[in-house]
């Protein structure tokens, strides 16, 4: 009985990919405090469909896919903000038209450009079969975004959570707003050849919404979150070894039960937590 259940273990494939996991999974998950904080969640939708047309043009010209997929993304985001800044529309309604487009665009030249590329990896991710250069890219960038997030935290954390104290005291918000936008360019590029484009999206909101769900302190929410998404990626590897289903999906199923579990028996804000207090008051 022991034996099999450490199965999964004597690959070393499917170490790999916890280990793989667990790295995106961390750099989503700190990046994901400061975007439930700011009101981002759409704009890591965004800028996860938009680099499918970078990412098929650095094929195309023979460039590394990450840097077409960082330019893309970043794209994505600075042509949402020229939107908003120029018209009458709201950022999440510009942010709608410009990622919306990109990926459509994206879609087309695909399909035109011969290519060996899979879209069922790009859009799904492909963990148990990431190459050994694959694994270092993403261990690059995911180490570099790391230690961007670290080094500007408090003025990132400020940003986020009221930008007009910020700009009081002299921080210049227009550049955080590009940092920020930056880091998460480059956070979706390290996640892409792990759990693709559409999956990185519940890897950059559910363990910020875990943790904001269970604490009111941000260090001890960015821990949360933490924890949250290594214990899903070891986990969700682990478990789609015995169902044979698909890796990143599992990743994030479980996820979204941990969130499930928060939103029901979080300390303060669950919905069985509130549930006394309320009858307690109407009586």
């Amino acid at each position: 009985m022991m034996d099999h259940l450490l199965e999964p273990f004597q690959f070393p494939f499917m170490v790999q990919a916890m280990v793989v996991g667990s790295v995106v999974g961390v750099v989503c998950a700190v990046l994901s405090c400061f975007l439930v904080l700011k009101g981002w969640s759409l704009m890591g939708d965004a800028i996860s469909h938009a680099v499918l047309p970078g990412i098929v043009i650095a094929y195309a010209l023979g460039a590394p896919l990450p840097v077409g997929a960082f330019a893309s993304g970043l794209f994505c985001a600075i042509a949402t903000g020229f939107v908003k800044a120029n018209s009458r529309l709201k950022e999440d309604t510009a942010m709608g038209v410009v990622f919306t487009g990109l990926f459509a665009f994206g879609l087309v030249i695909f399909t035109k450009i011969k290519t060996d590329l899979h879209l069922d990896h790009i859009l799904f991710g492909n963990i148990l079969g990431i190459e050994r250069r694959d694994v270092i890219e993403t261990f690059v960038v995911a180490g570099i975004t790391l230690l961007a997030v670290v080094s500007m935290r408090r003025d990132l954390l400020l940003f986020c959570f009221d930008p007009g104290h910020a700009r009081t005291i002299g921080l210049r918000t227009n550049l955080l707003y590009y940092v920020l936008l930056s880091l998460l360019a480059a956070t979706v590029v390290a996640s892409l050849k792990a759990v693709g484009i559409i999956l990185v999206i519940a890897m950059l909101v559910t363990p910020g919404c875990v943790g904001f769900l269970i604490t009111d302190r941000f260090n001890r929410m960015l821990m949360i979150s933490i924890a949250t998404a290594a214990f899903s990626s070891v986990s969700g590897v682990y478990v789609s070894f015995f169902i044979d289903g698909s890796t990143a999906a599992c990743i994030v199923l479980i996820q979204t039960a941990i969130f499930l579990l928060a939103l029901c028996f979080a300390p303060k804000r669950g919905l069985f937590r509130r549930r006394p207090r309320t009858i307690e008051a109407a009586g």
